[in-house]
Formats: C-alpha cells, structure tokens, sequence
C-alpha cells in the first residue's frame, strides 16, 4: 500500500505514540521517511492541522485511543477493526479483520463509485438537455416523454449495479482520475 501510494506521488508519515526504535524500525520497513515518535493525540492532531493549513487533504490509519483527536480532525479517518472502539466511532471507515491492505479495496470501490456517479450525471445532464426542450415544444407526445424519462432512469440505476460486483482492488492510482485525498 505504501508503494502504491508513493508511486502515485502521495506523502506517507507515520504520527506515534510509541518509541523511536520500533518507529523507526516499522519506517524503514515500509519506506516511510517521515516519522515521528513519542507523541500525545494533541500532537497528532497538531501535526494534521499544520499539513491542512498547507492544503493537504489528509486521510488518517489509527487504531488506538490516542488516535481518536486526529481520526476526527482528518478529512478522511480509517480505523482497524481490532483497534480501539473510540478510534472506530469516530472514523469514517473501519477496516474489519485488522488488516489494513483492505485500505485498497476502500479506496478502488470509492474510485469505481465515483466513475460511476459521473456517468450518470453526464447522461441524466444530456438526456434532458436534449429531451426536455423537445418534449415542451410539443415535438414529442407526453406519453414517449415519459417513456424515454423511465428509461433513462433504468439506465442510471443498471449502470449504478455494476457497483454490486467484487470490490476491485487498487493496484494503483491512476492519473488523470479525481483524487480528493492527498495521504
């Protein structure tokens, strides 16, 4: 995950409580240059405010109760199902089994999800701008209106199953897609 993330050019950190050896083992493990050890949920929480004031968008892993303060404060909060229950009320995802490669799973449906929103927006937006001016200058019969009105909406929700499948696994990000979240 961690490869995947820096690959698409996203800051990896990790934010502490524990140590400076076992940070800095786990760090040089994953790769990450960034870390810091030895830090209170305040300081957390500081240091995901400093990274918004410079307009980082920041999704936050924790699985602790001194992450709490910062999985609330991230704009995006991810906690470990074999974490702490305060880390989890207050998180936007909980990733069950305590495996945090599942983090990609959550992040390729969210992608596929937002494709498809988009889709059927661009379709709904086009179909009435074609279709509603035709059908209020009378070119087409109330009835046949309605008809490709249905239509149009069945369309939208079939293209919206195609979310039902497996959940697509993010091998990596792609460019050009929407990223909301910088990491």
């Amino acid at each position: 995950m961690v490869e995947t993330l820096h690959a698409a050019g996203k800051q990896v950190l990790i934010l502490s409580g524990d140590r400076a050896a076992p940070v800095q083992a786990l760090a040089q493990r994953l790769g990450i240059d960034d870390w810091r050890w030895g830090l209170s949920a305040e300081d957390k929480r500081d240091a995901v405010v400093k990274l918004q004031a410079e307009g980082a968008v920041v999704a936050m892993v924790g699985d602790g109760v001194n992450d709490a303060l910062v999985l609330a404060r991230a704009e995006l909060s991810v906690a470990m199902g074999s974490g702490a229950e305060l880390a989890q009320a207050g998180a936007d995802i909980v990733l069950l089994g305590g495996q945090l490669d599942r983090f990609s799973d959550a992040l390729g449906v969210s992608r596929q999800t937002l494709r498809v929103i988009t889709q059927n927006l661009r379709w709904a937006a086009a179909y009435n701008l074609v279709a509603l001016p035709v059908a209020l200058s009378g070119w087409m019969p109330p009835w046949l209106a309605g008809l490709g009105m249905a239509a149009s909406s069945l369309g939208v929700v079939l293209n919206a199953l195609r979310l039902h499948g497996p959940a697509p696994r993010l091998r990596a990000l792609e460019p050009g897609l929407p990223d909301p979240v910088r990491v």
